[in-house]
C-alpha cells in the first residue's frame, strides 16, 4: 500500500526552495570585506618589507662610499709624503669611521701601495674595499 509519508518524500521540488531566500546572502558582504582587508594588509606588509630592504641597501652604500673615501685619503697622504715606510700599517682601528673598521697598508717591492679597508656590521659578513696605486719618486 501507499501511505501518506511516501508522497511527501517524493523527488518533487519543494515550493519554498524555489523562491529567492535573502537570508542565505547575509554573510557575503562580511566575507568580501574580510578578503579585501586581508589583501590590503598583505600589500601594506609588502611595502614595509620593501622599505626595510631600501634602508639596509642605503646604509650598505654609505659604508662602501665611506670605505672608498678612507682608502683614497690614505693614498693621497702617501703621494705627498716623504717615505713609503712611514705609512705601512696592519689592521689599524678605524671604528670611529666604520663599524668594526680596520685599515691595512701594504707596499710591494715594485712600489705598489695597496690600501685595504674592512668593516663588519653586527650579524653580517665582513666587507672590504681595496685600492692600489703605484708610487714613484718618493
Amino acid at each position: 500500500m501507499f501511505n501518506q509519508n511516501q508522497v511527501m518524500t517524493s523527488k518533487q521540488p519543494r515550493a519554498h526552495s524555489l523562491k529567492f531566500d535573502g537570508h542565505r546572502q547575509q554573510g557575503a558582504a562580511l566575507l568580501e570585506s574580510l578578503i579585501a582587508i586581508l589583501l590590503f594588509s598583505m600589500g601594506i606588509l609588502a611595502l614595509v618589507g620593501l622599505q626595510g630592504a631600501m634602508v639596509k641597501n642605503t646604509s650598505d652604500a654609505k659604508y662602501r662610499a665611506e670605505a672608498t673615501f678612507i682608502a683614497q685619503q690614505r693614498l693621497g697622504l702617501i703621494w705627498v709624503g716623504t717615505s713609503l715606510a712611514d705609512y705601512i700599517e696592519a689592521d689599524t682601528d678605524i671604528s670611529t669611521m666604520l663599524p668594526n673598521g680596520t685599515r691595512t697598508v701594504e707596499v710591494s717591492p715594485e712600489r705598489v701601495v695597496t690600501v685595504t679597508v674592512s668593516w663588519q656590521l653586527p650579524g653580517e659578513a665582513e666587507h672590504s674595499y681595496s685600492a692600489n696605486a703605484r708610487i714613484e719618486g718618493i
